[in-house]
C-alpha cells in the first residue's frame, strides 16, 4: 500500500510510520521538519499544509491508497489539504479526539454520542472546549472532501514512549523521586489511557481495510485504575514513594488544577467512561497498562531529549504546592 502520513515524526505519527514501513508499505510523510527526525525508510516531503504552494507540490508525489492525518488541528487548513488530496488519495483516516463529544468529560460516552458543533466561537469557551470544537470542524471537513471513503478515530488520552505531553513521564519521575506522593482520589478509580502504538496499529488496520465511519479508541472500561498506574510507576522505577490518596472533594476545594497539576486526574463521571465497541469489533487491541508504563520509563532512561515540547511545560504540581496540600490534608484528618 502507498500511504501518506500528515505528520510522521512525533509520537503517533512516528509510531505509525515505523509500523507501516515495518509492514512493507511505501510511506510518504509530510511535515515542516521542525519536530523529531524522519523514520528510516520513508519518503519525507517538507512543507506546511497551511500553504497552498506546498500542498500543490505534495500532490505531485501521489497517488496514494490512503492518507492518515495525525496533525490536523484547524478546520480551514484541514479542509484545504483534504480537498487537494481527494484527487490523489483513495481513503482518508483522520485522528480526532474524544473531546469532540459534547458530553465529555462529564458524561459516559459511546459511539453514538452527540458531537459538538464545529462552527462559531461561543462566549466563555475554555481551551478544552475550543480544542474539541475545532477538531469536530476538522472531522466535517474530511467527511466533505472524502464522502463515503474516510474514517475518524477518536482516542482518549494517548500515552507511551515519546509522549510529549509529559503526563505519564511526570508521574514516573515524581514516583522515582520518592517520599510522600500526592495521589488523587481513590486507587480504584478506573482509567482508560491508550498506548500510542495500539492507536497506530488500529489506524493502520483501518487504512489497510478501508474501514469507514467513526471509532472511539481507548483501553477497555475496567481494564486499569489510577492505582494500577501509580503502582506500575513505583514498580518500574524501583522507588520507595509512599502514595497518599487524597479525596477528590478536598483537592477541588484547595484549587488543585485537574488534568494539569495532577496529570490524568479529572473528577468527572465521564472522563474515563468511553465505550469502544465499534473499534474493538473492527480489531482494536490494547496492551496492558504496565507494559506501557515500563516502556515509557525505558525511553526516559535512554535520555531521548529531542521531544521537549511546550505542552509539557505546565504539567505537574510543584514540590512546594504538593507539600502544602498534603499538610492541609493531614490537618483535615486530625
Amino acid at each position: 500500500m502507498r500511504m501518506l502520513i500528515l505528520g510522521g515524526t512525533w509520537f503517533l505519527g512516528r509510531a505509525l510510520a515505523e509500523l507501516a514501513v515495518g509492514r512493507g508499505h511505501e510511506v510518504t510523510t509530510f511535515n515542516r521538519g521542525r519536530s523529531g527526525g524522519d523514520v528510516a525508510g520513508v519518503v519525507a516531503v517538507r512543507g506546511d499544509r497551511g500553504r497552498w504552494a506546498d500542498l500543490v507540490r505534495l500532490v505531485r508525489g501521489g497517488p496514494w491508497d490512503a492518507v492518515v492525518d495525525t496533525s490536523g488541528m484547524v478546520p480551514g487548513v484541514v479542509r484545504a489539504s483534504a480537498s487537494v488530496l481527494s484527487r490523489v488519495a483513495e481513503f482518508y483516516v483522520y485522528v480526532s479526539t474524544v473531546n469532540v463529544y459534547r458530553g465529555w468529560p462529564t458524561d459516559p460516552l459511546d459511539d453514538g454520542s452527540e458531537v459538538r458543533a464545529g462552527g462559531g466561537r461561543p462566549l466563555g469557551e475554555n481551551a478544552a472546549d475550543r480544542y474539541g470544537r475545532e477538531k469536530a470542524g476538522c472531522e466535517v471537513a474530511v467527511g466533505t472532501a472524502f464522502p463515503g471513503r474516510s474514517a475518524v478515530l477518536r482516542p482518549s488520552v494517548m500515552i507511551g514512549p515519546r509522549e510529549y505531553a509529559g503526563r505519564v513521564p511526570w508521574w514516573l519521575r515524581r514516583v522515582a523521586g520518592g517520599g510522600r506522593v500526592l495521589a488523587p482520589g481513590v486507587p480504584g478509580w478506573g482509567i482508560q489511557p491508550v498506548d500510542v502504538r495500539d492507536v497506530a496499529e488500529f489506524a493502520l488496520k483501518v487504512a489497510e481495510r478501508r474501514l469507514g465511519g467513526s471509532f472511539n479508541v481507548a483501553a477497555p472500561i475496567g481494564s486499569a485504575t489510577f492505582g494500577d498506574l501509580l503502582e506500575a510507576c513505583r514498580r518500574v522505577t524501583g522507588g520507595s514513594a509512599a502514595l497518599e490518596w487524597v479525596a477528590d472533594e478536598f483537592l477541588v476545594r484547595h484549587g488543585v488544577r485537574e488534568w494539569v497539576e495532577l496529570p490524568l486526574w479529572r473528577p468527572h463521571a465521564g472522563t474515563w467512561r468511553l465505550e469502544t465497541a465499534r473499534a474493538r469489533a473492527a480489531g482494536l487491541r490494547c496492551r496492558p497498562l504496565f507494559e506501557t508504563v515500563c516502556d515509557t520509563w525505558e525511553w526516559l532512561c535512554a535520555g531521548d531529549a529531542d521531544l521537549d515540547h511546550e505542552a509539557a511545560a505546565d504539567v505537574g504540581i510543584t514540590p512546594t504546592r504538593e507539600a502544602a496540600v498534603l499538610a492541609a490534608w493531614d490537618v483535615c484528618r486530625e
